[in-house]
């Protein structure tokens, strides 16, 4: 009898301890994705499944460090400490740069993030993990609407201007951006139909744009202005 209650006890706890790891994971994995998702709503490198992934893996190694060791054995900090380097080496291969213009910052900054949520699921911290997710949500979405509302976040766009003479064409968008303030950068120039078609970028934010915009318009050098891409610096 005494066995039997003894191994009643042992399967109890076991059962809880099993029950307390998923609800765990399960609970990072739905905060990971909530984030994963917006991202993924808004085209962004790092979406639905690398959040999720992230959120898991880090609430799951913290989990480890936690059950792997025993007490008073071992650090039991050691497995989850490394996230940190870990997830640093994932932000870093996220972020690119090119002639002068970098991208990728919000999408690092928001795995730095999603891993810590993760931790906070492993280690049972269930409140700050949803007010921490909570915030980012409000900061993704509220913050990128207002820096977009008053043409605080720079953008990369690519121009494409078109004159009969390459000299001319190039020594006006000189002009004009000189006057502007701004450089460009991925210039191209290619001759089509007679005609000679200048492509490069310029980092600006909205307003600065449509100022450039209207600029190199009223010029009578060119035959045709307009945008090719556009894409925002996060």
């Amino acid at each position: 009898m005494e066995q039997f209650f003894h191994r009643f006890i042992q399967d109890f706890q076991s059962a809880e301890l099993l029950s307390n790891t998923m609800l765990r994971l399960v609970c990072a994995a739905l905060l990971g994705g909530a984030i994963g998702l917006e991202r993924e709503l808004h085209r962004k490198p790092a979406g639905l499944r690398t959040n999720l992934f992230i959120c898991f893996g880090s609430a799951m190694f913290t989990i480890l460090s936690e059950q792997m060791v025993g007490p008073g054995v071992g650090d039991r900090s050691r497995i989850a400490s490394n996230i940190i380097p870990g997830i640093g080496f994932i932000g870093a291969g996220s972020i690119l740069h090119s002639r002068g213009s970098v991208t990728g910052l919000t999408t690092a900054a928001t795995l730095f993030v999603v891993a810590s949520i993760g931790m906070a699921c492993g280690g049972g911290f269930y409140l700050q993990a949803i007010f921490a997710t909570l915030v980012i949500l409000v900061a993704l979405s509220a913050l990128g609407w207002f820096e977009t509302r008053f043409s605080l976040k720079p953008l990369v766009m690519t121009y494409e201007a078109v004159a009969e003479k390459p000299d001319e064409l190039m020594s006006e968008i000189n002009r004009v951006l000189e006057q502007e303030h701004h450089g460009m950068d991925r210039v191209q120039i290619i001759k089509t139909n007679g005609d000679y078609m200048l492509h490069f970028g310029i980092h600006a934010t909205r307003k600065e744009h449509e100022s450039l915009l209207t600029r190199l318009r009223e010029s009578k050098i060119f035959k045709r202005v307009a945008f090719s891409s556009e894409h925002e610096e996060e």
